[in-house]
């Protein structure tokens, strides 16, 4: 088989100015567990992990390499989360039943190959609809968009798709106030648009908790972001993590962020992936 190129594998994997978006009570600060730390160094991949346990009335914030946690790199397709609400509220889809039609071009993923609703196209991460949002918005309106949400370093430039070979950066930090605004349905958009996000990213579900989240990979780097709803509250994480061994390094997103949310008593019991 033909090695892929990095686009192929992008499917593997905004907020209104701070003072304005509703906040919760400052958040109280905690180190984070010594086994976190043993979790990179046994994966063999540097990285930053931010949890947010909001199940008490004060969110305790945990992070590991803090400095890391700040630094801005591409995106990928968590970018699909606040992509999905511009081109909700640009009026470019109607809803999650308006199917988009393939046109025939061959993509080195199968799933791609086929028509496409937004659900499908979450799922599967499929970038040719997404670029196509993104033709029709154009550059000022991506922009506009961005800066709007104050999302990373708000540029929709350089090679496409801007928000993986592109100039579009966000932290790990950023993409935790994203995530966090969006469960409080207080970014700026319709509630029903973010509602509907929300259910897009739905990962899995037991009777108790909900899991939704959203990965991504620029080719360099693997993120790994979302929260599980339990009935005493979210508990929020954002992971990137370097990839030097590309495809191979890809599963430790999620089992990074599963045991260290283990180690919280914050991961289902009856969850299996």
């Amino acid at each position: 088989m033909a090695p892929m190129n990095r686009r192929s594998f992008v499917w593997s994997a905004l907020a209104l100015p701070m003072c304005a978006v509703a906040q919760p009570n400052p958040d109280g600060q905690a180190r984070p567990p010594a086994s976190w730390q043993a979790l990179f160094a046994a994966a063999d991949v540097p990285g930053t992990l931010v949890v947010v346990d909001a199940r008490a009335a004060t969110a305790v914030t945990r992070v590991h390499d803090a400095q890391r946690a700040e630094r801005r790199v591409s995106p990928a397709s968590t970018f699909k989360i606040p992509h999905t609400l511009f081109a909700l509220d640009a009026g470019l889809v109607r809803d999650e039943f308006q199917v988009f039609r393939w046109d025939g071009t061959r993509h080195a993923v199968p799933a791609w190959n086929r028509d496409q609703t937004l659900r499908s196209a979450m799922r599967d991460s499929t970038v040719w609809l997404y670029e196509a949002f993104a033709k029709a918005l154009g550059t000022e309106r991506e922009t506009a968009y961005l800066r709007k949400m104050q999302y990373g370093n708000e540029l929709a430039t350089g090679a496409t798709p801007f928000w993986v070979d592109g100039d579009l950066a966000v932290s790990a930090q950023e993409q935790i106030a994203l995530l966090r605004a969006l469960y409080a349905n207080t970014l700026p958009f319709a509630v029903a648009h973010q509602r509907l996000v929300k259910d897009l990213i739905v990962y899995a579900a037991g009777n108790r908790w909900i899991l939704r989240a959203k990965s991504g990979w620029s080719g360099r780097i693997g993120w790994w972001v979302g929260w599980i709803e339990f009935g005493d509250g979210p508990v929020f994480f954002a992971l990137n993590i370097d990839t030097p061994r590309r495809q191979a390094d890809l599963p430790h997103r999620i089992s990074i962020v599963r045991e260290a949310l283990r180690s919280l008593d914050a991961w289902p019991a009856d969850c299996s992936i």
